[in-house]
Protein backbone atom coordinates (compact mmCIF):
# COMPACT_ATOMS: atom_id res chain seq x y z
CA UNK A 1 0.00 0.00 0.00
CA UNK A 2 1.20 3.47 -0.45
CA UNK A 3 1.82 5.69 1.94
CA UNK A 4 0.01 9.10 2.41
CA UNK A 5 3.40 11.00 1.75
CA UNK A 6 4.77 8.85 -1.09
CA UNK A 7 1.42 9.67 -2.74
CA UNK A 8 1.50 13.05 -2.47
CA UNK A 9 4.98 12.93 -4.02
CA UNK A 10 3.77 11.53 -6.81
CA UNK A 11 0.78 14.15 -7.00
CA UNK A 12 3.78 17.27 -6.83
CA UNK A 13 5.18 15.75 -9.46
CA UNK A 14 2.48 15.27 -11.71
CA UNK A 15 1.25 18.14 -11.29
CA UNK A 16 4.72 20.41 -11.53
CA UNK A 17 5.48 18.10 -15.18
CA UNK A 18 1.80 18.71 -16.46
CA UNK A 19 2.45 14.97 -17.84
CA UNK A 20 -0.99 14.82 -17.27
CA UNK A 21 -2.00 17.17 -19.91
CA UNK A 22 -1.91 13.65 -22.35
CA UNK A 23 -2.19 14.83 -26.38
CA UNK A 24 -5.82 12.44 -25.87
CA UNK A 25 -6.93 14.95 -23.03
CA UNK A 26 -5.90 18.29 -25.37
CA UNK A 27 -8.14 17.17 -28.38
CA UNK A 28 -11.00 15.56 -26.35
CA UNK A 29 -11.79 18.86 -23.33
CA UNK A 30 -12.23 21.70 -25.71
CA UNK A 31 -13.82 19.64 -27.95
CA UNK A 32 -16.20 18.71 -24.97
CA UNK A 33 -16.32 22.73 -23.98
CA UNK A 34 -17.05 23.66 -27.70
CA UNK A 35 -19.73 21.39 -28.37
CA UNK A 36 -21.66 23.01 -24.81
CA UNK A 37 -21.13 26.24 -25.30
CA UNK A 38 -22.84 25.42 -29.52
CA UNK A 39 -25.65 23.47 -27.47
CA UNK A 40 -26.26 26.71 -25.00
CA UNK A 41 -26.15 29.06 -27.63
CA UNK A 42 -28.49 26.97 -29.78
CA UNK A 43 -31.39 26.84 -26.72
CA UNK A 44 -30.87 30.25 -26.16
CA UNK A 45 -31.52 31.03 -30.19
CA UNK A 46 -34.21 28.41 -30.48
CA UNK A 47 -36.20 29.11 -26.85
CA UNK A 48 -35.72 33.79 -27.64
CA UNK A 49 -39.20 35.20 -28.41
CA UNK A 50 -37.37 37.79 -30.93
CA UNK A 51 -35.12 40.39 -29.01
CA UNK A 52 -36.22 38.80 -25.55
CA UNK A 53 -34.62 34.90 -24.36
CA UNK A 54 -36.71 32.01 -22.42
CA UNK A 55 -36.23 34.29 -19.16
CA UNK A 56 -37.51 37.66 -20.10
CA UNK A 57 -33.93 39.09 -20.47
CA UNK A 58 -32.56 40.72 -23.79
CA UNK A 59 -30.76 38.25 -26.28
CA UNK A 60 -27.24 39.33 -25.42
CA UNK A 61 -28.18 41.27 -22.36
CA UNK A 62 -25.19 44.06 -21.80
CA UNK A 63 -25.07 45.08 -25.56
CA UNK A 64 -28.82 46.14 -25.26
CA UNK A 65 -27.75 49.19 -23.85
CA UNK A 66 -24.87 49.81 -26.51
CA UNK A 67 -27.05 49.44 -29.18
CA UNK A 68 -29.65 51.95 -27.25
CA UNK A 69 -26.55 54.34 -26.85
CA UNK A 70 -26.20 54.09 -30.64
CA UNK A 71 -29.90 54.98 -30.87
CA UNK A 72 -29.66 58.12 -28.40
CA UNK A 73 -26.60 59.25 -30.36
CA UNK A 74 -27.84 58.89 -34.02
CA UNK A 75 -30.90 61.27 -32.29
CA UNK A 76 -28.30 63.80 -31.78
CA UNK A 77 -28.06 62.95 -27.84
CA UNK A 78 -25.00 61.35 -27.36
CA UNK A 79 -24.76 63.13 -23.63
CA UNK A 80 -28.26 61.07 -22.92
CA UNK A 81 -26.67 57.79 -21.91
CA UNK A 82 -24.49 59.41 -19.00
CA UNK A 83 -27.63 60.07 -17.61
CA UNK A 84 -28.94 56.86 -15.76
CA UNK A 85 -32.48 57.40 -15.41
CA UNK A 86 -32.69 58.80 -19.08
CA UNK A 87 -30.98 55.93 -20.57
CA UNK A 88 -33.08 53.28 -18.66
CA UNK A 89 -35.94 55.06 -19.98
CA UNK A 90 -35.22 54.54 -23.13
CA UNK A 91 -33.90 50.89 -22.59
CA UNK A 92 -37.40 50.02 -21.10
CA UNK A 93 -38.76 51.99 -24.15
CA UNK A 94 -37.02 49.69 -26.58
CA UNK A 95 -37.20 46.13 -24.99
CA UNK A 96 -40.69 46.84 -22.36
CA UNK A 97 -40.98 48.23 -18.70
CA UNK A 98 -40.51 45.00 -17.11
CA UNK A 99 -37.10 43.85 -19.30
CA UNK A 100 -33.50 44.16 -17.21
CA UNK A 101 -31.87 47.51 -17.57
CA UNK A 102 -27.99 47.81 -18.24
CA UNK A 103 -25.40 51.17 -17.13
CA UNK A 104 -22.96 53.13 -19.65
CA UNK A 105 -19.99 53.16 -18.34
CA UNK A 106 -18.02 54.24 -21.44
CA UNK A 107 -15.97 57.15 -22.37
CA UNK A 108 -17.59 59.13 -25.61
CA UNK A 109 -15.04 56.77 -27.37
CA UNK A 110 -17.42 54.11 -27.57
CA UNK A 111 -20.24 55.76 -29.28
CA UNK A 112 -19.07 55.61 -32.41
CA UNK A 113 -19.07 51.63 -32.42
CA UNK A 114 -22.42 52.20 -30.99
CA UNK A 115 -23.84 54.49 -32.97
CA UNK A 116 -22.83 52.70 -36.29
CA UNK A 117 -24.09 49.63 -35.08
CA UNK A 118 -27.17 50.87 -34.23
CA UNK A 119 -28.04 51.62 -37.88
CA UNK A 120 -28.99 48.01 -37.73
CA UNK A 121 -31.61 46.16 -36.06
CA UNK A 122 -30.86 45.04 -32.82
CA UNK A 123 -30.38 41.27 -33.56
CA UNK A 124 -28.46 42.36 -36.48
CA UNK A 125 -26.37 44.56 -35.00
CA UNK A 126 -25.65 41.86 -31.97
CA UNK A 127 -25.04 39.29 -34.81
CA UNK A 128 -22.40 41.55 -36.69
CA UNK A 129 -20.54 42.57 -33.62
CA UNK A 130 -19.92 39.38 -31.82
CA UNK A 131 -18.88 37.84 -35.14
CA UNK A 132 -17.01 40.69 -36.14
CA UNK A 133 -14.88 40.90 -32.85
CA UNK A 134 -14.91 37.19 -32.36
CA UNK A 135 -13.59 36.66 -35.99
CA UNK A 136 -10.49 39.58 -34.79
CA UNK A 137 -10.20 37.31 -31.22
CA UNK A 138 -9.30 34.60 -33.28
CA UNK A 139 -6.81 35.85 -35.65
CA UNK A 140 -5.26 37.58 -33.03
CA UNK A 141 -4.72 33.86 -30.85
CA UNK A 142 -3.67 32.35 -34.23
CA UNK A 143 -0.99 35.33 -35.45
CA UNK A 144 0.57 34.37 -31.50
CA UNK A 145 0.91 30.64 -32.55
CA UNK A 146 1.34 30.52 -35.68
CA UNK A 147 4.98 29.63 -35.58
CA UNK A 148 4.21 27.03 -32.66
CA UNK A 149 3.85 23.92 -34.94
CA UNK A 150 0.72 23.34 -33.75
CA UNK A 151 -1.89 22.68 -36.11
CA UNK A 152 -4.42 25.44 -36.94
CA UNK A 153 -7.34 23.78 -36.47
CA UNK A 154 -6.19 22.42 -33.09
CA UNK A 155 -5.62 26.73 -32.42
CA UNK A 156 -9.19 28.10 -33.51
CA UNK A 157 -10.52 24.61 -31.56
CA UNK A 158 -9.18 25.51 -28.65
CA UNK A 159 -9.45 29.41 -28.72
CA UNK A 160 -13.23 28.84 -29.75
CA UNK A 161 -13.49 26.63 -26.35
CA UNK A 162 -12.12 29.27 -23.86
CA UNK A 163 -14.95 29.66 -21.81
CA UNK A 164 -14.59 33.25 -21.37
CA UNK A 165 -15.79 32.81 -24.89
CA UNK A 166 -19.64 31.44 -24.24
CA UNK A 167 -19.34 34.43 -21.42
CA UNK A 168 -19.11 37.47 -23.85
CA UNK A 169 -21.37 35.72 -26.00
CA UNK A 170 -24.12 35.56 -23.81
CA UNK A 171 -23.82 39.23 -22.66
CA UNK A 172 -23.21 40.55 -25.93
CA UNK A 173 -19.94 42.42 -24.72
CA UNK A 174 -16.63 43.91 -25.52
CA UNK A 175 -14.00 41.14 -24.78
CA UNK A 176 -13.37 39.73 -27.85
CA UNK A 177 -12.38 43.11 -28.85
CA UNK A 178 -10.40 43.69 -25.88
CA UNK A 179 -8.26 40.53 -25.91
CA UNK A 180 -7.63 41.05 -30.00
CA UNK A 181 -6.25 44.53 -29.24
CA UNK A 182 -3.92 43.53 -26.34
CA UNK A 183 -2.80 40.29 -27.59
CA UNK A 184 -2.21 42.11 -31.25
CA UNK A 185 -0.87 45.06 -29.86
CA UNK A 186 2.11 43.20 -27.79
CA UNK A 187 2.53 40.67 -30.93
CA UNK A 188 3.56 43.52 -33.25
CA UNK A 189 5.58 45.76 -30.45
CA UNK A 190 8.82 44.61 -31.92
CA UNK A 191 8.02 44.09 -35.41
CA UNK A 192 5.50 46.95 -36.49
CA UNK A 193 5.76 49.11 -33.26
CA UNK A 194 3.53 52.10 -34.43
CA UNK A 195 0.82 50.08 -35.48
CA UNK A 196 1.03 48.05 -31.75
CA UNK A 197 0.71 51.43 -30.37
CA UNK A 198 -2.56 52.09 -32.37
CA UNK A 199 -4.06 48.99 -31.38
CA UNK A 200 -2.97 49.38 -28.00
CA UNK A 201 -4.48 53.13 -27.46
CA UNK A 202 -7.98 52.20 -29.49
CA UNK A 203 -8.06 50.19 -25.75
CA UNK A 204 -9.21 53.63 -24.36
CA UNK A 205 -12.80 53.04 -24.34
CA UNK A 206 -11.69 50.78 -21.28
CA UNK A 207 -9.67 53.53 -19.43
CA UNK A 208 -9.81 51.45 -16.28
CA UNK A 209 -7.31 49.08 -18.71
CA UNK A 210 -4.94 51.99 -18.69
CA UNK A 211 -2.64 51.94 -15.90
CA UNK A 212 0.03 49.07 -16.93
CA UNK A 213 0.15 49.34 -20.46
CA UNK A 214 2.17 52.46 -20.92
CA UNK A 215 4.25 51.92 -18.00
CA UNK A 216 5.52 48.36 -19.62
CA UNK A 217 5.82 50.34 -23.48
CA UNK A 218 7.90 52.92 -21.79
CA UNK A 219 10.26 50.86 -19.13
CA UNK A 220 10.59 48.62 -22.32
CA UNK A 221 11.73 51.84 -24.36
CA UNK A 222 9.10 51.59 -27.03
CA UNK A 223 9.26 54.94 -28.08
CA UNK A 224 7.87 54.84 -31.19
CA UNK A 225 4.53 52.71 -29.71
CA UNK A 226 4.21 54.96 -27.24
CA UNK A 227 4.85 57.87 -29.70
CA UNK A 228 2.06 56.01 -32.07
CA UNK A 229 -0.22 55.63 -29.15
CA UNK A 230 -0.22 59.14 -27.70
CA UNK A 231 -1.03 60.80 -31.69
CA UNK A 232 -3.71 57.73 -31.75
CA UNK A 233 -5.31 58.93 -28.49
CA UNK A 234 -5.23 62.50 -29.19
CA UNK A 235 -6.91 61.61 -32.51
CA UNK A 236 -9.29 59.64 -30.73
CA UNK A 237 -10.36 62.48 -28.49
CA UNK A 238 -10.32 65.44 -30.98
CA UNK A 239 -12.99 63.33 -33.29
CA UNK A 240 -15.04 62.89 -29.96
CA UNK A 241 -15.12 66.14 -28.97
CA UNK A 242 -16.06 66.71 -33.16
CA UNK A 243 -18.48 64.20 -33.89
CA UNK A 244 -20.30 63.77 -30.37
CA UNK A 245 -19.63 67.75 -28.44
CA UNK A 246 -17.62 68.60 -25.11
CA UNK A 247 -20.53 68.12 -23.24
CA UNK A 248 -20.08 64.40 -24.00
CA UNK A 249 -17.29 64.32 -22.33
CA UNK A 250 -18.53 66.16 -19.08
CA UNK A 251 -21.72 64.25 -18.99
CA UNK A 252 -18.91 61.07 -18.95
CA UNK A 253 -16.72 62.93 -15.93
CA UNK A 254 -20.23 63.43 -14.38
CA UNK A 255 -21.23 59.75 -14.59
CA UNK A 256 -17.64 58.87 -12.86
CA UNK A 257 -19.06 59.14 -9.55
CA UNK A 258 -21.94 57.06 -9.85
CA UNK A 259 -20.21 54.47 -11.40
CA UNK A 260 -17.35 54.08 -8.67
CA UNK A 261 -20.28 54.31 -6.04
CA UNK A 262 -22.82 52.23 -7.27
CA UNK A 263 -21.57 49.99 -9.70
CA UNK A 264 -17.43 49.10 -8.27
CA UNK A 265 -17.96 49.91 -4.63
CA UNK A 266 -21.65 48.63 -4.17
CA UNK A 267 -21.02 45.71 -6.39
CA UNK A 268 -24.27 46.59 -9.08
CA UNK A 269 -23.60 43.76 -11.40
CA UNK A 270 -22.74 41.54 -8.64
CA UNK A 271 -19.06 41.26 -6.50
CA UNK A 272 -19.14 37.63 -7.85
CA UNK A 273 -19.59 38.87 -11.65
CA UNK A 274 -16.35 41.30 -10.35
CA UNK A 275 -12.50 39.35 -11.00
CA UNK A 276 -10.83 41.91 -9.34
CA UNK A 277 -8.98 41.81 -6.07
CA UNK A 278 -11.21 45.20 -4.81
CA UNK A 279 -14.30 42.51 -5.60
CA UNK A 280 -12.28 39.28 -4.22
CA UNK A 281 -12.48 41.37 -0.51
CA UNK A 282 -15.78 42.85 -0.56
CA UNK A 283 -17.26 39.34 -1.63
CA UNK A 284 -15.74 37.60 1.74
CA UNK A 285 -17.27 40.51 3.96
CA UNK A 286 -14.42 43.08 3.71
CA UNK A 287 -15.48 46.63 3.83
CA UNK A 288 -14.75 49.63 1.20
CA UNK A 289 -11.60 50.60 3.02
CA UNK A 290 -9.86 47.09 3.38
CA UNK A 291 -10.67 46.30 -0.39
CA UNK A 292 -8.94 49.52 -2.03
CA UNK A 293 -6.04 49.14 0.76
CA UNK A 294 -5.70 45.37 -1.00
CA UNK A 295 -6.40 46.71 -4.65
CA UNK A 296 -3.73 49.19 -3.69
CA UNK A 297 -1.00 46.38 -2.82
CA UNK A 298 -1.60 44.67 -6.03
CA UNK A 299 -1.19 47.60 -7.95
CA UNK A 300 2.12 48.16 -6.24
CA UNK A 301 3.18 44.80 -6.92
CA UNK A 302 2.32 44.62 -10.23
CA UNK A 303 3.26 47.88 -11.18
CA UNK A 304 6.84 47.04 -10.20
CA UNK A 305 7.30 43.72 -11.23
CA UNK A 306 5.98 44.49 -14.93
CA UNK A 307 8.09 47.39 -15.08
CA UNK A 308 11.48 44.91 -13.77
CA UNK A 309 10.46 42.79 -16.47
CA UNK A 310 10.00 45.26 -19.49
CA UNK A 311 13.56 46.34 -18.58
CA UNK A 312 14.86 42.57 -18.50
CA UNK A 313 15.94 40.21 -21.38
CA UNK A 314 13.13 38.40 -20.66
CA UNK A 315 11.09 37.23 -24.06
CA UNK A 316 9.01 39.39 -25.48
CA UNK A 317 6.23 36.59 -25.14
CA UNK A 318 6.61 36.63 -21.15
CA UNK A 319 6.66 40.02 -21.43
CA UNK A 320 3.49 40.77 -22.79
CA UNK A 321 1.40 38.10 -21.24
CA UNK A 322 2.55 39.71 -18.02
CA UNK A 323 1.60 42.82 -19.08
CA UNK A 324 -2.21 41.44 -20.08
CA UNK A 325 -2.28 40.08 -16.92
CA UNK A 326 -1.48 43.05 -14.63
CA UNK A 327 -3.86 45.13 -16.58
CA UNK A 328 -6.50 42.61 -15.60
CA UNK A 329 -4.85 42.43 -11.86
CA UNK A 330 -4.61 46.46 -11.78
CA UNK A 331 -8.30 47.75 -11.69
CA UNK A 332 -10.94 47.20 -9.22
CA UNK A 333 -13.57 47.05 -12.17
CA UNK A 334 -13.00 44.05 -14.22
CA UNK A 335 -16.13 41.22 -14.74
CA UNK A 336 -16.07 37.84 -15.79
CA UNK A 337 -16.45 38.29 -19.76
CA UNK A 338 -13.47 40.77 -19.40
CA UNK A 339 -11.11 37.41 -18.60
CA UNK A 340 -11.51 36.78 -22.60
CA UNK A 341 -7.97 38.85 -22.21
CA UNK A 342 -6.59 35.53 -20.56
CA UNK A 343 -6.85 33.98 -24.09
CA UNK A 344 -3.72 35.98 -25.86
CA UNK A 345 -1.58 35.75 -22.59
CA UNK A 346 -1.95 31.74 -22.65
CA UNK A 347 -1.19 31.32 -26.15
CA UNK A 348 1.93 34.00 -25.78
CA UNK A 349 2.74 31.59 -22.81
CA UNK A 350 1.91 28.25 -24.99
CA UNK A 351 3.99 29.52 -27.95
CA UNK A 352 7.17 30.68 -25.61
CA UNK A 353 6.36 26.80 -23.97
CA UNK A 354 6.45 25.08 -26.92
CA UNK A 355 10.22 26.75 -28.49
CA UNK A 356 11.53 26.76 -25.56
CA UNK A 357 10.38 24.22 -22.81
CA UNK A 358 7.42 24.80 -19.83
CA UNK A 359 8.70 25.70 -16.23
CA UNK A 360 7.31 23.47 -13.46
CA UNK A 361 3.81 23.78 -12.76
CA UNK A 362 3.52 25.94 -15.85
CA UNK A 363 0.84 23.66 -17.81
CA UNK A 364 -1.04 23.22 -15.01
CA UNK A 365 -0.96 26.81 -14.26
CA UNK A 366 -2.22 27.86 -17.62
CA UNK A 367 -5.01 25.07 -17.71
CA UNK A 368 -6.29 26.64 -15.01
CA UNK A 369 -6.51 30.10 -15.83
CA UNK A 370 -8.38 28.88 -18.88
CA UNK A 371 -10.91 27.01 -16.57
CA UNK A 372 -11.30 30.07 -14.42
CA UNK A 373 -13.54 31.76 -16.17
CA UNK A 374 -16.07 28.88 -16.24
CA UNK A 375 -16.06 28.48 -12.74
CA UNK A 376 -14.77 31.89 -11.25
CA UNK A 377 -18.75 33.37 -10.91
CA UNK A 378 -20.41 30.08 -9.83
CA UNK A 379 -17.72 29.52 -7.22
CA UNK A 380 -17.80 32.74 -5.89
CA UNK A 381 -21.48 32.40 -5.64
CA UNK A 382 -21.59 29.29 -3.93
CA UNK A 383 -18.60 29.71 -1.18
CA UNK A 384 -18.06 32.46 -2.21
CA UNK A 385 -14.75 32.60 -2.85
CA UNK A 386 -12.81 34.75 -5.51
CA UNK A 387 -11.52 32.17 -7.35
CA UNK A 388 -10.70 34.68 -10.67
CA UNK A 389 -8.89 36.73 -8.83
CA UNK A 390 -6.82 34.50 -7.15
CA UNK A 391 -5.92 32.47 -9.87
CA UNK A 392 -5.05 35.36 -12.14
CA UNK A 393 -2.40 36.57 -9.41
CA UNK A 394 -1.09 32.97 -9.23
CA UNK A 395 -0.93 32.92 -13.45
CA UNK A 396 0.67 36.19 -12.69
CA UNK A 397 3.21 35.05 -10.26
CA UNK A 398 3.99 32.62 -12.46
CA UNK A 399 4.69 34.46 -15.60
CA UNK A 400 6.95 36.83 -13.66
CA UNK A 401 9.44 33.50 -12.45
CA UNK A 402 9.72 32.47 -16.06
CA UNK A 403 10.61 35.70 -16.56
CA UNK A 404 13.23 35.61 -14.23
CA UNK A 405 14.15 32.29 -15.36
CA UNK A 406 14.32 33.18 -19.07
CA UNK A 407 16.41 36.13 -18.42
CA UNK A 408 18.68 33.74 -16.39
CA UNK A 409 18.65 31.39 -19.17
CA UNK A 410 19.60 34.35 -21.85
CA UNK A 411 22.16 35.28 -19.31
CA UNK A 412 24.02 31.91 -19.07
CA UNK A 413 24.26 31.29 -22.98
CA UNK A 414 27.41 33.21 -23.85
CA UNK A 415 29.10 31.22 -21.30
CA UNK A 416 27.84 28.04 -22.27
CA UNK A 417 29.07 28.18 -25.77
CA UNK A 418 32.21 30.00 -25.48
Amino acid sequence: MMHGGATSKIMRGILESGSWLSEQRLRVYPLMLLSFAVVAVAAVATTADGRLDATGRQVGTDFSQVWVAGLETLRGHPEEPFDVARHIGEQRAEFGEKSPVYGWHYPPFFLAPAALLAHLSYLRALAVWQIATLALYLAAVAAILRDSGLPRARIVVTALAFPAVLINLGHGQNGFLTAALLGGGFLLLERRPHLAGTLLALLAYKPQFGLVIPAALIAGRHWRAVASAAVTLALMTVATVAAFGLESWVAFARSLAFTREFVIEQGAAGFEKIQSVFAGVRLIGGGVRTAYAAQAVVILLALAAVVLLWRSNADRRIKGAAAIMATLLTTPYCLDYDMMALGPAIALMTAHGVENGFGPFEKTCLVLAFAAPLVARPLATLLPLPIGALTMMAVFALIVWNGRRDEALAASKPFATA
